[in-house]
């Protein structure tokens, strides 16, 4: 068993910990490893009822958890599947189960098999778009979702240990063919990656190390933009002057922007750093628009955000 991965769950020991189990190998592994460690452990297994091998795999992953002695529960996907942005809407419906029966069992901790590769692909996948500290910064080792704590305990451990560990403990798993499917941009990034330390020298060891550096500057934006968040959420809205946003540093500036929203709408996540800019372009002057479920308005010097269709009246302070 990999040594980061007994450190990080260390301060877990004594948690109840659910564990999302899909029947590949990184899933497979983090399930046996927390088994290994004694854990009390429930598996969550979601069936998107989109491949053919969806039903065999529900199966072994049932017969897996009985071998370990883990309770197991099982998801399915009814309905009518979107026809474009499937693989989201997957990972959507995926994660609403599980976090809904985390809450409804009280379980704080839903453990999800994201490992190094996947930290490295997140990465170059977000420096494609241009992404600022935070797409770079990639998945945070904890992250709060639907009230639940997402933990990510295997970040710093590479596919192919997982792989040996299951091969040479003859433990199955499946591979999904969408791995190899180069369509998507993350599966092209996988298998080109090696590139940039054959033909430049950039190992993934140093890409981790830049995510791991960029992690700790989201880490201090974070702490001083809650406290500015702090000061001018009133109720459920905010207001302020527009000194208290414009005056800040750009990075600061869009953070701040991004995490009222999210506070005010009530959203899991931020608006994608292109709308922030926008808006911010827009809130240079008298304004009204609407972004993440939110009123965002700028009346002479005052800027207030509400939540779309609320009451709170906006007058122009004297």
């Amino acid at each position: 068993m990999n040594k980061n991965f007994e450190n990080f769950m260390t301060k877990y020991k004594k948690s109840k910990l659910a564990v999302a189990v899909s029947g590949g190998v990184d899933s497979v592994c983090l399930l046996n490893w927390l088994h290994k460690l004694g854990l009390d452990t429930v598996a969550l297994h979601v069936n998107h009822g989109l491949r053919d091998v969806a039903d065999v795999e529900t199966q072994y992953v049932v017969e897996l958890c009985k071998s370990l002695d883990i309770p197991c529960e099982v998801f399915y996907w009814h309905g009518e599947k979107p026809k474009s942005g499937l693989e989201s809407a997957a990972r959507e419906v995926r994660y609403k189960m599980m976090t809904d029966y985390c809450r409804k069992n009280k379980i704080e901790f839903l453990a999800v098999a994201h490992q190094a590769d996947d930290q490295i692909e997140t990465f170059l996948m977000n420096l494609g778009r241009g992404s600022g500290v935070y797409g770079l910064a990639a998945m945070r080792p904890e992250s709060d979702r639907d009230g639940v704590k997402i933990i990510r305990p295997m970040l710093n451990v590479f596919r192919s240990e997982l792989k040996e560990y299951c091969e040479n403990n003859k433990i199955k798993y499946f591979v999904d063919e969408m791995n190899d499917d180069e369509k998507y941009t993350r599966v092209k990034i996988r298998k080109n990656r090696h590139l940039l330390n054959d033909k430049i020298g950039i190992s993934d060891e140093r890409i981790l190390l830049a995510i791991d550096n960029l992690s700790r500057t989201r880490d201090a934006l974070d702490s001083n933009v809650s406290n500015l968040v702090s000061i001018v959420m009133v109720d459920d809205y905010a207001r302020f002057d527009e000194s208290f946003l414009f005056d800040e540093p750009v990075d600061i500036r869009l953070k701040l922007l991004g995490s009222l929203i999210q506070k005010v709408g009530k959203n899991d996540y931020q608006p994608r750093l292109n709308s922030l800019q926008k808006a911010l372009d827009r809130l240079s002057s008298d304004c009204k628009f609407t972004l993440s479920g939110c009123v965002v308005r700028r009346l002479g010097n005052d800027i207030i955000i509400v939540p779309e269709g609320s009451s709170v009246s906006f007058r122009k302070r004297k």
